[in-house]
């Protein structure tokens, strides 16, 4: 469940996966942790010992759902697969965690999935009707009885022929008791990237997770690629190609950490080239810059930096309050930004400020923050934003499908400014976001544009969340 103070996108889920090393399931406890942020409602890790499979999930952090001592040690053999979980519309149930594991004529097999299949009712709807029974209310399910369904011989066949027929966002692990398999969808939407480490190959939604096990980032998984790997080595395959490649700018502008490799970049250096560019497009005659934390920290160095203005820590956050927090005997919508964000009085009383976020999705949050700053003594704030107006949809593994949660749908950046209460406000431009990447025709900007690179069904609504 999602509070109201946490006014920004949420990824779905966060993908892990290892082959060859002896100790798997511990790496990939690990790595989960590492990708902590992609997903803080469910973990759970499946792993092989080349005969049989065995999975331990959970909901809770990772931490949580592997306390017991008991719970690492049933995790036996060389290789396994990972995965957090952030549901975005109700179905927070164990049921719904991953990686989900099945039993059918092909085998035992474990998958894990981020992203979204825009398709998924129609693919259900018609599965059930040929007498599958799912486990689950997710998408992610629905690739594993697609397998089970197909009429092709060889298993790399059957995959092919199952996610031939998926549309919309998807990067998968799976795991038989022979082999470990990632893809990427064709658009490759969302991030999955190769590593190495002395005696296999890991995969993961980001290389942050490569960084804790000390394993070594080779190349991103290309868009529509199928990698399997086993005892004989790697073997790419590639799916039917998309119109264009569409990877998530957002991943760069907040859900990546900004130690991560993603699509190729350093989320960082995007990030601070983020902020340049704000400040080129959107000078503020002010005396200090401070950023939203966590996300909008780098930024506001960069912002600082091309500016020539003062950075400093305005905002402190409380990093004990998760996604999922209610206080007791307090409902829900009551909750003030306050639990999570507190100004500091030295720092911004007396003083013209240019506050730096990512985004702003509802307006909720970003009206307290000025409040805040404004009660501790700040004379003026201008808010300065590293994304453009969100103003539709994303239906490509972010959890906001609705027009009316937007609150750039239905008005002017003058109406926003004045709804939030700041001095000033500004978004950067959509093409001075493109300049921070290598070529920003290959990434997805329909949150900005509308202009949407996939079909998505009339009536779309995912279904599980």
């Amino acid at each position: 469940m999602q509070c109201d103070f946490d006014d920004h996108w949420h990824e779905e889920c966060g993908v892990f996966g290892i082959y060859s090393d002896v100790e798997a399931a511990e790496k990939t406890y690990l790595g989960l942790y590492a990708l902590q942020h992609r997903g803080q409602e469910s973990a759970g890790i499946a792993s092989t010992d080349g005969k049989t499979i065995a999975l331990k999930k959970g909901l809770g952090l990772v931490w949580s759902v592997f306390a017991d001592p008991q719970a690492m040690p049933r995790l036996q053999g060389n290789a396994a697969i990972g995965h957090n979980r952030y549901s975005t519309r109700g179905a927070s149930d164990i049921v719904n965690a991953q990686p989900i594991c099945i039993e059918s004529h092909l085998g035992m097999m474990a998958l894990a999935h981020n992203g979204t299949i825009t398709n998924a009712s129609e693919l259900r709807s018609s599965l059930q009707a040929r007498g599958a029974i799912f486990q689950t209310t997710s998408d992610s399910e629905i690739v594993l009885h697609l397998m089970a369904h197909s009429r092709e011989q060889s298993f790399l066949d059957i995959l092919r022929d199952a996610l031939e027929q998926l549309q919309g966002a998807y990067s998968f692990v799976l795991l038989t008791p022979e082999r470990l398999i990632a893809v990427r969808d064709p658009f490759g939407f969302r991030p999955l990237s190769l590593g190495s480490t002395e005696t296999g190959h890991v995969v993961a939604s980001e290389t942050c997770a490569f960084d804790i096990i000390g394993a070594e980032y080779i190349r991103s998984v290309e868009p529509g690629e199928i990698l399997e790997i086993d005892a004989q080595g790697m073997r790419s395959y590639q799916l039917s190609p998309a119109g264009r490649q569409s990877a998530c700018i957002f991943e760069h502008i907040y859900f990546a950490r900004p130690d991560s490799f993603v699509f190729g970049e350093k989320v960082d250096k995007v990030r601070r080239l983020l902020g340049r560019e704000l400040a080129r497009e959107a000078p503020c005659d002010a005396d200090i810059v401070i950023a939203v934390p966590d996300s909008g920290n780098t930024a506001a160095l960069g912002y600082a930096r091309e500016s020539g203005l003062r950075y400093e820590i305005g905002l402190i956050r409380n990093h004990y309050i998760g996604r999922t927090f209610i206080a007791p005997h307090q409902d829900k919508r009551k909750l003030d930004v306050r639990v999570k964000l507190n100004p500091v009085r030295g720092v911004v009383g007396g003083k013209r400020v240019v506050l730096i976020d990512d985004s702003i999705v509802r307006g909720t949050t970003m009206r307290q923050i000025v409040q805040l700053l404004r009660s501790k003594g700040a004379v003026e704030v201008h808010v300065r934003i590293s994304s453009p107006p969100i103003g539709h949809p994303c239906y490509y593994g972010i959890d906001i499908s609705e027009k009316a949660e937007l609150i750039a749908n239905s008005r002017s950046t003058e109406h926003i400014r004045e709804y939030i209460g700041a001095d000033s406000l500004v978004y950067i431009s959509t093409d001075a976001m493109l300049r921070t990447v290598e070529d920003g025709s290959t990434y997805c900007t329909a949150c900005f544009t509308g202009n949407y690179p996939a079909a998505v069904p009339a009536g779309f609504k995912k279904i599980g969340f």
